[in-house]
């Protein structure tokens, strides 16, 4: 018994400090969805938001679903924040929480790679998603299927 604990904490500390890492600036980025730059505007239509809250990784700051120009995009404003880590991405989640671990494809959708830990950024989302499927926004370590943050969404 006192092995399998040993075990348990040795691999979530593992999980812990490896996705806690620097991402290597040379890791080859594989998805077509290009960010979108942020940009100010009185067309925008807001139909949900959320604040960030902690999962692996201290995560805070805010992100809104909006409707600008027929396009819906997901933004984080100048508040957000998160660690440096391997593989992270913006996902939208099916449940209004997100596990810190082990979550599993049919629940989520990736939107794009994390553009930056920090600081207002704008990604968009594909015409062919159903916001009305997902309740929260997730950064997520793809390599190590943990769950740095997430932020439910509310109307």
């Amino acid at each position: 018994m006192k092995f399998k604990f040993l075990a348990v904490i040795s691999i979530v500390t593992l999980l812990t400090v490896a996705c806690a890492r620097d991402v290597n600036s040379k890791q080859a980025v594989s998805e077509t969805q290009p960010a979108t730059p942020v940009a100010q505007s009185s067309t925008a239509n807001v139909s949900q938001a959320g604040s960030f809250v902690r999962a692996e990784q201290p995560t805070q700051g805010n992100v809104k679903v909006l409707t600008e120009n027929g396009k819906r995009y997901l933004e984080f404003d100048g508040s957000f924040k998160t660690n440096q880590g391997p593989d992270l991405f913006v996902i939208l989640y099916r449940n209004g929480t997100v596990p810190v671990s082990g979550i599993k494809e049919k629940d989520y959708v990736s939107i794009a790679r994390l553009q930056k830990t920090s600081g207002t950024q704008r990604y968009a989302v594909p015409d062919n998603v159903q916001l009305t499927d997902y309740q929260s926004v997730a950064i997520w370590c793809r390599k190590f299927n943990a769950t740095f943050g997430y932020a439910s969404l509310g109307n």
